[in-house]
């Protein structure tokens, strides 16, 4: 083997080790937490309960959601907040979530697609991930045509349907390494 081509191999082997490394973070941040399990990226404390709500102003951003620049989900009033730098809540929208939600808990957004087809086989654009539960991924969408999920309970879909200007938004505010808060 000459001097040129076992640079060429130990240069082929670096680059599948990189690559193979980053495939393994990628399945780490997308695989789904222990059951009572939080994953929590930063200092400040997350309320994984019921949180409070203003019952004046119910599209108020929740207390115990975080602080700092974030998307806030709550699954229980399937609402979202694109929360600023500044803890102020920028825009707040309504979803429809899919048959899977995802736990209680902080996460970072770990992959983008510009537009796919969606699980339900309607072309969906803006799809901004976050965490995966056995095997779905989940994230925020908006359809293409701008119509609601085909719900199908025998179907696991993870996606959180938005409308197309909230899924542009999303798209706009939510790049990779965003954190993304879910909250009851």
């Amino acid at each position: 083997m000459t001097r040129s081509s076992s640079g060429f191999v130990a240069g082929l082997t670096a680059a599948a080790l990189a690559t193979v490394g980053f495939l393994a973070y990628q399945a780490s941040a997308n695989a789904p937490q222990r059951p009572g399990a939080e994953r929590t990226y930063s200092s400040t404390p997350v309320t994984t309960s019921k949180v409070p709500r203003d019952a004046r102003n119910p599209g108020a951003l929740p207390d115990g959601s975080g602080a700092g620049k974030r998307v806030v989900y709550s699954l229980d009033d399937d609402r979202v907040w694109l929360v600023g730098k500044d803890g102020r809540a920028r825009r707040s929208f309504t979803v429809t979530p899919g048959t899977v939600d995802p736990a209680p808990g902080s996460y970072l957004v770990t992959s983008r697609s510009n537009s796919i087809t969606g699980t339900d086989g309607t072309p969906i654009e803006h799809v901004v991930r976050f965490t995966g539960v056995d095997g779905v991924a989940i994230g925020f969408s908006a359809a293409v045509d701008g119509s609601p999920p085909r719900q199908d309970p025998e179907v696991r879909t993870g996606g959180i349907r938005e409308t197309r200007p909230d899924g542009d938004a999303m798209w706009e505010f939510a790049t990779i390494g965003e954190k993304v808060v879910v909250i009851r």
